[in-house]
């Protein structure tokens, strides 16, 4: 039987797991002290009360810093959190149409996709035919392009029009 494989620490290295024999110190004021020995640097950081923390692992020799750990990590998650709170998921609102749509019908369909566009969304306008309507696609795209012509100050045509079997599709996204 085999032990487990110690799990790799994600993050920077701190204190003892930090393996290299010279490291560029910057001390707890942020001072560069310049390239010390790790052990050196260690004693810094215990006799400061802190962590020697490994801030820059791929610099020749690696950059370490002596800092409160605690206080960083949780720092970090908060940045991450604030990064997290402000992203914008842009979904993809779908909106259907056929080809003989009354005037009124199309109305609320239009006022449905400029509220999805005050919102950031992406609005995709799908078209069906049915039947025989197959035999007039130019119906649909005269729609599709009346679509586009109506919204052309608040929207970019992100897919042209394209058949897709029995129904027409173009995805629009607000300017």
């Amino acid at each position: 039987m085999r032990a487990a494989p110690e799990r790799e620490q994600s993050g920077p290295r701190i204190n003892d797991a930090i393996r290299v024999r010279e490291v560029r110190l910057i001390d707890e004021t942020g001072d560069n002290v310049g390239v010390v020995g790790r052990q050196d640097a260690q004693e810094r950081a215990n006799a400061a009360g802190l962590d020697l923390v490994e801030v820059s692992p791929d610099a020749q020799p690696p950059v370490c810093k002596i800092m409160d750990y605690g206080k960083y990590k949780f720092e970090q998650q908060k940045k991450a959190a604030e990064a997290r709170k402000k992203q914008k998921i842009v979904e993809i609102k779908e909106i259907k149409m056929r080809p003989a749509i009354d005037d009124h019908d199309y109305d609320v369909k239009i006022r449905a996709i400029k509220r999805f566009f005050e919102d950031g969304d992406k609005v995709k306008v799908t078209l069906r035919f049915r039947g025989r309507e197959m035999a007039h696609q130019d119906l649909g795209m005269a729609v599709l392009q009346r679509v586009k012509a109506e919204l052309e100050g608040i929207a970019k045509v992100e897919s042209e029009p394209r058949l897709e079997g029995r129904q027409m599709v173009m995805v629009l996204a607000p300017r």
